[in-house]
C-alpha cells in the first residue's frame, strides 16, 4: 500500500511539475508597432471584390476573387489594379457609374444572373456595394476597369 500511494504521489509530483516548466517556458508577448500611415494623398482605400453566378450576393456561387488596394499607386491581386483605381477615382468611388452599361450596348435577353460585389474602405468611407447583371454579356460590357478580372 506504501508503494501505490508513493507512486501516486511521485506522479503527481512528475505532472505539476511539467506544467510548472511549461507554463514558465512560453514566450513572452511581443508588442507589435502600428503600421505607418499610407505616403499618398488618399485616404486608405482596400477593397474585396468578387464576381459570382446567382442574384443576390448571398447566394451567389463565388467564382473569382481579388484585392485591391487604392492607396497609392495601386496594389492587391488585381490583374489591372491601377487602371481599376483610375477608374474609381475619376467617379469619385460611385461603383454604380462603374457598373453602368453603355446605351448601344447589344446583348441578349437570357436570365443567367452574375452578381458582383465590392465590400471594404474606399477613401477612408465603408463599402458594401453590390450588383447584378441579367448575364454574362451585360456584365461584360457593363463592368469596367473595376469588375475585369
Amino acid at each position: 500500500m506504501r508503494y501505490i500511494s508513493g507512486g501516486i504521489a511521485l506522479g503527481a509530483a512528475l505532472a505539476l511539475g511539467g506544467l510548472a516548466t511549461a507554463a514558465t517556458a512560453a514566450p513572452a508577448p511581443v508588442a507589435v508597432k502600428p503600421a505607418a500611415p499610407a505616403a499618398s494623398g488618399y485616404a486608405p482605400s482596400e477593397l474585396v471584390l468578387t464576381i459570382g453566378y446567382g442574384d443576390k450576393a448571398a447566394t451567389a456561387s463565388i467564382q473569382r476573387a481579388v484585392t485591391l488596394g487604392c492607396s497609392s499607386t495601386g496594389v492587391g491581386s488585381h490583374p489591372d489594379a491601377p487602371g481599376a483605381c483610375d477608374q474609381l477615382r475619376a467617379v469619385g468611388g460611385k461603383f454604380d457609374k462603374v457598373t453602368k452599361a453603355p446605351s448601344n450596348a447589344v446583348c441578349t435577353k437570357e436570365w443567367n444572373p452574375i452578381v458582383v460585389t465590392a465590400q471594404g474602405v474606399w477613401e477612408g468611407r465603408r463599402v458594401n456595394y453590390e450588383h447584378t447583371f441579367a448575364n454574362p454579356c451585360a456584365m461584360t460590357v457593363g463592368q469596367g476597369q473595376v469588375f475585369n478580372f
